[in-house]
């Protein structure tokens, strides 16, 4: 557990979250750890104080995220509901869209859910075809959306379309708030083999029509707005993935100090310690880069940010998915039992190597932002 280099409340958060994550472990009730998160006040530590919030950051907030998943139970809504829409409501909802959901979202009573992804589209948001008109003073919003997560639990999604813009005929990116129960708004859950309480869903969005006021912001911002959730989005996927890999890891370590096979605990070989240590390492290095972006964007450098919350959240999926992995490996048949919980990792890992957006997108956007080369697509 990090101390020497953050700051005192820092740490006094970290430790109260672990200590309310030690309470709970694996096998907790989500429903039960949700609401005491809630209540304690981490779900919304990053929203701000007036409307119920804890006044800090992304900063704050992947700490929870980070320690909670360390022991065991991460919560990923986390990563949506505070994280990209509470985030994005803050910074640019009305003083009405704040006063409706930030309270809620803070002490977990109201969900969001986060709508971006589409069959077609994949990692490219300007191939989103969901489009909103104008119908008089409302919006007609129709398109469809896949792999939604936690949309049954949520009050509302957060839903990305395009409208036209009236000046050069060109569709431009816009937020739009879509209660759960809006006519025309219809879910149908994809079957995964990755169980998680979390389900996912595929949306379709059949002329909803929506009042003026469900649009989030100004409605010529465009990337301006959509990255300001992207970026919190991709720390926290960060977060997630460091505290799933010092979950698996600490369970190795626990296993290899007192696995005895010849004379020695098999922790004595460096065949087994030294790549336990590499993937401390790691981790180490990506909580780092996840600690740097989460301060560029609280200190509001949204292009500083988008770079480092890129590299962060690649360096924390590379790491994780090797930390389960050699976790596994150490103890061998047993970690692939229930008892030691470390199985179902292996699936669960590789998520943060997908999504939000690929690594391979990641090496894109690194390339050609970072170093200057030509694009390739």
């Amino acid at each position: 557990m990090p101390t020497s280099t953050e700051s005192e409340e820092h740490q006094a958060l970290r430790s109260a979250v672990a200590a309310l994550g030690a309470r709970h472990g694996r096998d907790h009730n989500r429903r039960h750890l949700w609401s005491e998160a809630g209540k304690l006040g981490y779900l919304g530590v990053n929203l701000p104080e007036e409307h119920g919030g804890g006044g800090g950051g992304i900063t704050e907030l992947s700490i929870v995220l980070e320690e909670l998943g360390a022991a065991g139970c991460p919560l990923l809504m986390l990563v949506v509901s505070p994280a990209i829409c509470g985030t994005v409501i803050a910074r640019f909802g009305t003083e009405d869209q704040k006063r409706a959901w930030l309270p809620g979202l803070a002490d977990g009573t109201r969900t969001m859910a986060f709508g971006i992804t589409e069959p077609d589209a994949g990692s490219n948001s300007h191939r989103i075809t969901t489009t909103a008109r104008r119908d008089g003073d409302d919006w007609l919003l129709t398109g469809r959306k896949v792999f939604i997560s936690g949309v049954d639990i949520a009050d509302a999604t957060l839903v990305v379309g395009r409208t036209e813009d009236a000046r050069t005929g060109r569709l431009k990116p816009c937020l739009f708030i879509v209660p759960r129960d809006a006519p025309g708004f219809t879910r149908h859950p994809i079957d995964m083999e990755l169980h998680a309480f979390e389900k996912q869903f595929e949306l379709v969005l059949d002329d909803v029509r929506l009042p003026s006021e469900a649009l989030v912001g100004d409605e010529d911002a465009g990337l301006l707005q959509l990255f300001a959730g992207l970026n919190p989005e991709r720390v926290m996927t960060a977060a997630f993935a460091i505290g799933m890999g010092r979950y698996a890891l600490s369970r190795a370590v626990a296993y290899a100090r007192e696995r005895t096979v010849w004379q020695a605990p098999i922790g004595a070989h460096q065949a087994i310690a030294h790549p336990l240590a590499q993937s401390h390492i790691e981790l180490e290095l990506a909580r780092l880069m996840m600690q740097r972006a989460a301060a560029l964007y609280d200190a509001g450098d949204d292009a500083g940010a988008g770079e480092a919350a890129n590299m962060a959240k690649y360096a924390a999926g590379e790491a994780c998915v090797k930390a389960v992995d050699q976790s596994v490996h150490t103890l061998g048949g047993n970690g692939l039992t229930r008892e030691y919980g470390l199985a179902s990792l292996i699936t669960a890992a590789r998520v943060a190597r997908i999504a939000p957006v690929s690594r391979e997108m990641i090496l894109n956007y690194v390339s050609h932002q970072s170093l200057g080369l030509p694009k390739s697509y």
